[in-house]
């Protein structure tokens, strides 16, 4: 999910391949011209206030909005002053589809996972690990697992912010106790999201744009385990090993729970088999998986009056008032409120980043980075440098920046660029969704200066797994995709 989705619409990058071909030659080199200096210079600025988003309390979608307008305007301004319009419409249209396309994905994927919340899978959950009463330190681990092997499912901040909220139900205001799991699910949802290409947008990106096979991502989860496990084991040592009241909170679970899940599961196995065995965009399975839902939504609107007739006279027949008054103000399942719920912001947000990195790229400071990055350093080193970089600036234009670039580099370094952008985010509480929507819902206790006396055990995380991804896979290095 930065979110790790969450989260996640994204096909896009098929589209390189496939999309229509632009006219190389006739295009201006604005990378020294005062237009792209000034495009360059409203990215900086749109960033600076995304980057601020805490603070300001501005919504991120916002700035990169208005900055893929004004980019595009410049652009467009330009060509026509140059009496080559038509180019600039082109180089539009086709990052416009790559964006339609991740859209579509992501909004699938959002909408089962705010389907499952609403039918209170995640509540029922969370109860289990509440009415349990873990030890702080069994609620330390286990919080972080569960964040590391629910994000390659669901996206990484919807894990996050279920774990957090255990957390912080139960520890009791214990600010201290609170900070070191909050950084410890951060970490472990953004590794767990890296080794599949349903975790997170970036690796959906990578695997959508036929990069790497659907298969060829799990060779990335022992890296990805070290670099969860090397940190919480460091931090696991300064937990207390002391027990906090248990609390009882009673949750049942909503008619047609586990089948939504299981139809999730379906979608997905749809989009596996759409690129994997057709040879289509993935997103054909994934919107093919909406219908599922929406035939189970049907289904459940018309079968709702007999299944409440029943649930009453069970309840009359043991006396449950609680029960009734449940019962009374039950409302029908509805996919379209699902989708009004999905991450708009986040949505929006992408759709910035790929038209300013889109512009940006048209101008040719895309290429300029490519030579400097890929031809003047080692790829290995290149990769490593952008996956710290994503501490800073959100991994999502890092990705799609280097898919753009399109460097000619092995298996191994597209996973490592896969795998540093994903849980490089980790070393800031500002580097991904999961740690700004956590800032938020433990405010004043999970802080930024909190994770950031963490960041050097991170960094050995950081790494540990990039060690453990050359060593164990080093004969992916030597294979040209």
């Amino acid at each position: 999910m930065q979110r790790k989705l969450c989260l996640a619409v994204l096909g896009g990058l098929a589209a390189l391949a496939s999309g229509p071909v632009l006219a190389v030659e006739e295009r201006l080199d604005l990378t020294g011209s005062t237009v792209g200096m000034f495009a360059v210079f409203i990215f900086v600025l749109a960033y600076i206030l995304v980057m601020s988003e805490e603070y300001l309390h501005l919504r991120k979608s916002k700035p990169v909005l208005v900055a893929a307008g004004i980019i595009w305007a410049a652009i467009g301004w330009t060509y026509i002053n140059h009496d080559i319009p038509g180019l600039t419409e082109q180089a539009f249209r086709h990052n416009l589809l790559e964006y339609a396309e991740l859209l579509l994905f992501l909004l699938v994927a959002m909408t089962y996972i705010n389907a499952m919340e609403e039918r209170r899978l995640f509540d029922a959950l969370r109860a289990w690990m509440i009415r349990k009463g873990f030890s702080y330190k069994s609620l330390f681990w286990l919080t972080g697992l569960l964040a590391f092997f629910i994000s390659p499912i669901a996206d990484n901040l919807t894990t996050a912010l279920l774990m957090c909220a255990v957390v912080v139900k139960v520890a009791e205001g214990d600010k201290r106790f609170i900070n070191l799991c909050c950084i410890n699910i951060v970490i472990a949802a953004n590794a767990g999201g890296a080794f599949s290409p349903f975790g997170d947008i970036t690796t959906l990106m990578v695997w959508q744009a036929g990069i790497v096979k659907f298969n060829e991502f799990f060779i990335l989860l022992i890296p990805a385990l070290v670099n969860y496990l090397v940190p919480a084991i460091v931090m696991s040592l300064y937990v207390e090993n002391r027990q906090p009241a248990a609390m009882y909170e009673d949750i049942e679970l909503k008619r047609g729970a586990i089948r939504i899940v299981l139809l999730f599961l379906l979608t997905i196995a749809s989009a596996v088999a759409c690129h994997s065995l057709l040879h289509l965009p993935p997103v054909l399975g994934m919107m093919t998986g909406l219908g599922y839902l929406q035939f189970f939504g049907y289904y459940l609107r018309q079968t709702l009056p007999s299944s409440l007739s029943r649930k009453r006279v069970l309840a009359q027949k043991r006396g449950d008032d609680e029960a009734l008054r449940r019962l009374g103000s039950v409302v029908p399942f509805d996919v379209f409120s699902r989708i009004a719920r999905a991450e708009w912001d986040t949505l929006l947000f992408f759709y910035g980043v790929v038209m300013c990195v889109g512009g940006l790229g048209f101008m040719g400071y895309l290429a300029l980075v490519s030579d400097l990055l890929y031809t003047g350093w080692n790829a290995t080193y290149a990769n490593i440098a952008l996956g710290l970089l994503s501490a800073v600036v959100d991994n999502i234009p890092v990705m799609f920046a280097v898919l753009s670039m399109e460097p000619d580099m092995s298996h191994g370094n597209w996973l490592l660029i896969t795998l540093t952008a994903g849980v490089g985010g980790s070393l800031l509480s500002i580097g991904s969704a999961a740690g700004v929507a956590l800032m938020g819902q433990a405010r004043g206790m999970y802080t930024f200066f909190g994770h950031l006396k963490w960041t050097p055990v991170i960094l050995l995380g950081y790494i540990a797994s990039i060690l453990a991804h050359i060593w164990l896979n080093a004969a992916s290095f030597q294979i040209y995709g």
